[in-house]
């Protein structure tokens, strides 16, 4: 078994790393969470109620895909050494499925199905291109110091993903900063009636991560190939996943980290996923109001995660993901809490004049109290996972465990995106998300309990 990095990688390798998750970022903070996917379910689908269950259906799909395949290719990639020809692979059909995205537009059903492969697709590559990024980190970083590393990956994928919502927001809004544009446009000659601004961000992600994974591909080491026949490396990688899954007993703790992960994780994605959804729905906030939503909650989840890394190497990964989920537990609770005209589980409250300004309702200045919760926990909760794997997994067999990794946050992330999918034209609200937040942040926060951390170098020597 190879023995852990004692030397850690030099700065420019590490910085580049972490560039990846800079790079990566605005995927999930543009087009997931608070520019696209409301625009998606309440423009292109125009009902937000079947919208959220179709984005559901979607989400759950891309999951389950990934679930299947993410072990395999770990392991396939663990027997031939290298990672970055696997990035190169996804990272190119990741910005081909957000390029997709340009052609969603309302009331063109005929090419609605090119657009939902573009999701799925976009979906899938982005989930393993993060199986093999992470499996490049055991590699850069002494053991008592990887949780650093992780949560400056996060940050800076943050920062990432709050200048992309900068740039959109400058971009569809310019009157914001005092820019008049030419009536029915906005910037770039684009047209507000064909809501090009809103339907440029899969482009305009696709630029983004071309340019900004380069320094990745440059300048971070990868693990020297095995020089073994491609179709020998496919074989040895399929036969360690079914040999690490009969033997499956002598990694008891990592298995019980996995379990917890994958239920927690499930909480995590509806959170990510439905939040502007959400809020578009119940609101009806447009652009604007999802952009600025989406920087203030990047401003808080900057120095959060940052912070969880060093608590990470402090008190150990275990302990900072438990905090990181009571943060979004009681986030996720007081948005479960909201309706248009009420908070706090039935304290009425105004509804949202037509006239309103910014946020001017409170029902929406409780839910921004409530997602700066969220804002707390949800950086940390991915690097100290990421972290913990790192320092459970087999040194040789890194590859094959962030694929399990991957496999345990996939492996039923289709289940709460399903649930809400059913549960929402069912109870005929959109509220049913945050409550299926609630119960697999619970189950997953239990299980956690039992994991036991391996001790540091910088614990037995103290």
């Amino acid at each position: 078994m190879a023995e852990p990095v004692r030397q850690r990688a030099s700065r420019r390798a590490r910085l580049s790393w972490a560039m990846f998750d800079w790079a990566n970022q605005p995927y999930f903070t543009v087009i997931t969470t608070f520019i696209f996917a409301p625009y998606f379910t309440s423009k292109v689908i125009g009902d937000p109620i079947q919208g959220q269950s179709l984005w559901g259906f979607t989400q759950s799909l891309s999951a389950a895909l990934v679930a299947l395949g993410a072990p395999f290719l770990g392991a396939i990639a663990d027997a031939g050494g290298r990672r970055k020809p696997w990035l190169i692979v996804f990272q190119a059909l990741l910005a081909f499925g957000c390029a997709l995205l340009w052609l969603a537009q309302p009331n063109e059903p005929q090419v609605l199905p090119l657009v939902l492969l573009g999701l799925v697709l976009a979906n899938i590559a982005a989930e393993y291109s993060i199986t093999f990024n992470n499996a490049l980190l055991p590699g850069l970083e002494t053991p008592d110091r990887v949780g650093w590393l992780s949560g400056l990956g996060w940050g800076m994928g943050y920062v990432g993903g709050m200048i992309a919502l900068i740039g959109i927001l400058i971009v569809s809004q310019p009157e914001l900063i005092g820019i008049v544009p030419p009536e029915g446009e906005v910037l770039l000659g684009l047209r507000r009636a064909d809501f090009e601004a809103e339907r440029i961000t899969g482009p305009a992600t696709a630029l983004w991560l071309i340019v900004f994974v380069l320094p990745m591909f440059l300048f971070t080491p990868d693990r020297k190939g095995s020089g073994q026949p491609f179709g020998r490396v496919v074989r040895n990688g399929i036969a360690r996943v079914i040999g690490t899954v009969r033997h499956v007993r002598r990694y008891g703790n990592l298995l019980r980290f996995l379990i917890a992960y994958m239920i927690y994780y499930d909480g995590l994605v509806a959170i990510i996923g439905f939040g502007g959804i959400y809020a578009a729905g119940i609101f009806g906030w447009g652009t604007t109001e999802l952009g600025l939503f989406g920087i203030v909650l990047n401003v808080v989840a900057i120095p959060a995660v940052i912070a969880g890394g060093w608590l990470d190497d402090r008190i150990g990964s275990k302990r900072a993901v438990q905090i990181a989920i009571v943060a979004v537990a009681m986030g996720a609770l007081g948005i479960l809490s909201i309706t248009a005209d009420s908070v706090l589980f039935g304290i009425s409250v105004a509804p949202r004049a037509a006239d309103a300004g910014l946020f001017g309702s409170a029902g929406e200045r409780v839910f921004f109290l409530c997602a700066f919760l969220l804002g707390i926990g949800l950086g940390p909760i991915q690097a100290a996972s990421r972290t913990l794997v790192a320092r459970l997994s087999p040194p040789d067999m890194v590859g094959e465990f962030f694929g399990l990794f991957s496999l345990s946050g996939r492996a039923t992330t289709f289940t709460a995106p399903l649930l809400i999918g059913i549960a929402t034209p069912l109870f005929q609200t959109q509220r049913v998300a945050a409550a299926v937040v609630l119960i697999f942040l619970a189950i997953g926060f239990t299980i956690l309990w039992k994991v036991q951390e391996p001790q540091r170098e910088s614990d037995l020597t103290s």
